[in-house]
């Protein structure tokens, strides 16, 4: 097998087309080099150079193993910094997991931080609902998600990282737009509602179900959908109103409008990041420190 001085000897030589200049280059005798590149030709079994009077040559076979020699080397002299780095957090790769609203949320701003302060990490995302990144993170799949509401457990380790209010999507021209003050629970009741999957969507649907409770109020639900953008889609398309957080309205459809609910409680929708608390990767450790900052 050869080793990593054989190699530089063997460049050097091939660049400089003379064994002495080699050696001079490398500040070593010409013997030594002489039998480094001997060695080496011996272990992978061909003739490198054209030995001539006047200094070497590359064979066919040299020119083509001094591409491989030079790839070898660089691998060598970076892969200790990549290391390092890998070990200090700022190269390597996280796995997030996100919702669909959160996207344009604390995604965006943790895409932000990392571009800017973690170039050389790269982020892998996946788009799941909190339920499926629950079962992820627990799988190994991914290893951070942004979920809407985390369990007790002693394996998982979260912090809240946005809150947001509820607020009411409806068609342009809708009966709620006219009224002249801020509808109430109530009024919406009196209209058909788009609301959330109860096995799949749980935790916004109950807490639709919540607020109308609260409020006394009776609402006809019309559909039951699991993603927040596939409601606001239903919405647009004419079919009830819905409650939505408040920063899906940058999703804007051409279609919808967006009204601040009288009765509606503020802030009661959460968002959190969450992890296996024994997570070892740097560069995990890196982003949720500078999103914390």
């Amino acid at each position: 097998m050869y080793t990593l001085d054989q190699l530089r000897g063997f460049v050097a030589v091939a660049e400089e087309g003379h064994v002495g200049r080699a050696a001079a280059r490398l500040q070593m005798t010409q013997p030594p080099l002489s039998r480094q590149v001997q060695r080496l030709e011996h272990s992978i079994g061909i003739v490198l150079f054209e030995r001539t009077p006047t200094g070497v040559t590359l064979t066919p076979a040299g020119r083509v193993f001094l591409g491989e020699a030079r790839r070898v080397l660089n691998l060598a002299a970076t892969a200790p910094l990549l290391a390092r780095r890998v070990a200090a957090g700022t190269a390597g790769s996280i796995r997030i997991g996100f919702t669909a609203v959160s996207a344009h949320t604390v995604l965006g701003h943790w895409i932000a931080v990392a571009a800017e302060h973690l170039p050389e990490v790269d982020l892998v995302l996946h788009e799941m609902v909190t339920r499926a990144q629950l079962d992820a993170i627990l799988a190994g799949e991914i290893e951070v998600g942004l979920v809407r509401q985390v369990p007790r457990s002693e394996v998982l380790t979260s912090r809240l990282v946005h809150t947001d209010s509820l607020v009411l999507a409806v068609p342009r021209g809708h009966p709620l737009t006219s009224i002249g003050r801020p509808p109430r629970l109530a009024d919406v009741a009196e209209h058909d509602v788009v609301t959330y999957s109860p096995s799949e969507a749980w935790y916004f649907y109950e807490l639709v179900v919540a607020a109308f409770r609260r409020a006394r109020a009776m609402p006809r639900y019309v559909q039951h959908i699991s993603q927040v953008h596939t409601v606001l889609a239903v919405v647009n398309a004419g079919l009830g109103v819905a409650l939505v957080p408040r920063s899906a309205s940058a999703l804007r459809l051409e279609n919808l409008t967006f009204l601040d609910v009288a009765d509606v409680e503020e802030d009661t929708v959460t968002l959190h990041c969450v992890w296996r608390t024994t997570n070892e990767n740097p560069a995990l450790a890196a982003l949720l420190a500078l999103v914390a900052a």
